[in-house]
């Protein structure tokens, strides 16, 4: 880079500290650190929650899978479509719960609900994945600013985890969320410049792309199932993986979960999760967009397809970056992606935090409700320093790993969400669970979708893995509950249930209503956008 770009870069990293220091010192409480004493609105939230999907897992995993992942193309367009019903889901069943106890970790419904072992159960197995999750989320960051910088990458892992701690640590979620909007806009923006930078390369009139290429650009893909053809990115598959994987990813991880805690009213938090389930898709499509237009400048520069097939499809485009955008602007990009990282990084780290606090330590040492505000927002911040450089250790130990960062960070996602969004479920709509049933419900849904990435390989999706293991832990939970000594293990639900107002509210049905057009808006984009492709570009 130029000395204008690192100007830009170092100029954007302070200004989005100094932000941070200045939240930082209006936080008196540990309801303001966590939750910004539930003040938020929903746009806010929405453009929030929509920016944690641009972080540089995006930048670096969309693109490339589009264009140079072996299997991949614009199927991936297809995991969209699950998005819309999740979101309704999730505030029909999960957000009343919430609002209503009033918590600040999710997990603490558990506790009410079942007792205080699922809640640490379920707290620790957030712990372990949103960590690993982390660290993969830091990795795909450095794999794209240490070819910018001309760094290596464990360098730039410990600049990277650095500045997000330092960061995560004063802001609290208040500065999250607005660094969230900031480098959501800064990234958007850029993203619609490389795709001018890319069509401005290409030469349309020798344009020829092979069978291959051209199977790349196909949307739909009804005929792999996922399930012993050896395919992973099918319709089905991404249907119904992606809808189990996005109810539990957005209702009942902490880190997506808190922001919609940071709403005033259970309304505001639905109004959040609607305008993501509209914005969402042409942010994702824009990501694809790039990825598409990437396919045939990798067929008329094979020197670049090369070099890409030497180092893997990470790589595609942080070299794109280096070898074709301009002066300035590049300073810009990586801005944004210092900003992604931290934006993405930080609400996880806040959230770990979060769960460590209220789940853990004070399950252990009650004594821990007795002290200062300002003493207990002081441990939360060096919380939230641990959890980074947790986070940046299990990062550096990831860079020999041989799947791309969009397939890796859900693989091991789709490990705990469906057996984790069961336990929520099952506790919410069956009366008779209860705390045994639950955890035996867990352990057997964990169990079967660990057994199913070490020994099948292939023949099973991790597409399928979220609904194999909620639907596992859900019903062993159900029938364990029933035969149990029920006397000795129910907790009466009260406001731990869904009454008929959280269905049947008219906002509800507003919002089902939209989201449902939402979908069939999508579907039809999507048909028309393979139609296209298909009539262009081969």
């Amino acid at each position: 880079m130029e000395q204008i770009d690192w100007i830009i870069v170092f100029g954007y990293i302070v200004s989005i500290i100094g932000i941070s220091i200045i939240i930082g010192r209006r936080q008196k409480t540990q309801e303001d650190y966590y939750l910004a004493g539930r003040s938020m609105g929903a746009w806010k939230i929405a453009l929030s929650i929509v920016a944690t999907q641009v972080s540089a897992i995006s930048l670096i995993g969309v693109p490339a899978f589009v264009a140079a992942n072996p299997g991949g193309g614009l199927v991936w367009l297809q995991y969209e479509f699950a998005v819309p019903f999740a979101m309704i889901l999730i505030m029909t069943v999960l957000l009343p719960v919430y609002h209503r106890l009033r918590v600040i970790s999710i997990y603490e419904y558990l506790e009410k609900r079942f007792g205080r072992q699922v809640r640490l159960l379920l707290s620790m197995v957030f712990l372990i994945s949103r960590g690993l999750g982390s660290g993969v989320m830091l990795l795909a960051t450095s794999i794209l600013t240490a070819s910018c910088l001309g760094l290596d990458i464990i360098t730039t892992i410990l600049i990277m985890g650095v500045v997000s701690i330092i960061y995560t640590s004063i802001g609290g979620i208040t500065a999250d969320i607005y660094s969230d909007i900031i480098q959501l806009v800064v990234l958007w923006i850029s993203t619609f410049i490389l795709v001018g930078i890319v069509i401005s390369l290409l030469n349309f009139d020798t344009l020829s792309l092979t069978s291959i290429e051209q199977q790349r650009l196909n949307i739909f893909d009804f005929q792999s199932t996922g399930l012993g053809d050896g395919q992973t990115f099918g319709f089905w598959p991404m249907l119904f993986g992606g809808l189990f994987l996005y109810f539990s990813y957005y209702g009942c991880d902490q880190s997506q979960a808190q922001r919609l805690l940071t709403t005033p009213t259970v309304q505001e938090a639905r109004k959040s999760l609607f305008l993501n389930g509209l914005l969402r898709f042409p942010l994702v499509l824009t990501y694809c967009v790039f990825g598409v237009l990437l396919i045939p400048y990798l067929a008329q520069n094979p020197v670049m397809a090369e070099k890409i097939k030497e180092v893997g499809p990470d790589y595609l485009v942080p070299y794109f970056l280096l070898e074709y955008v301009p002066k300035g602007f590049l300073g810009l990009t990586v801005s944004g992606i210092f900003a992604a990282s931290m934006s993405s990084l930080d609400s996880s780290l806040n959230s770990l935090s979060a769960s460590t606090w209220r789940d853990i330590i004070l399950n252990y040492h009650r004594s821990a409700l007795n002290w200062t505000p300002r003493n207990s927002v002081l441990i939360s911040r060096v919380l939230t320093v641990v959890w980074g450089v947790i986070c940046t250790g299990f990062a550096i130990l990831l860079t020999g790993s041989s799947d791309t960062v969009i397939e890796l960070i859900n693989k091991i996602g789709s490990v705990f969400y469906g057996p984790v969004a069961a336990i929520f479920v099952l506790g919410i709509l069956i009366r008779s669970s209860n705390q045994r049933s639950a955890i035996i419900g867990l352990v057997a849904g964990v169990s079967v979708n660990i057994g199913l990435w070490v020994f099948a390989g292939q023949a099973v999706s991790w597409l399928w893995w979220n609904p194999i293991g909620c639907l596992i832990s859900f019903f062993t939970g159900m029938v364990l509950g029933r035969i149990t000594d029920l006397n000795k293990y129910v907790v009466v639900q009260g406001s731990t249930g869904i009454n008929k107002n959280d269905i049947y509210s008219e906002k509800m049905v507003f919002y089902s209503i939209g989201l449902t057009v939402g979908f069939v808006f999508i579907l039809i984009i999507c048909l028309l956008i393979e139609s296209f492709l298909q009539k262009f570009l081969t």
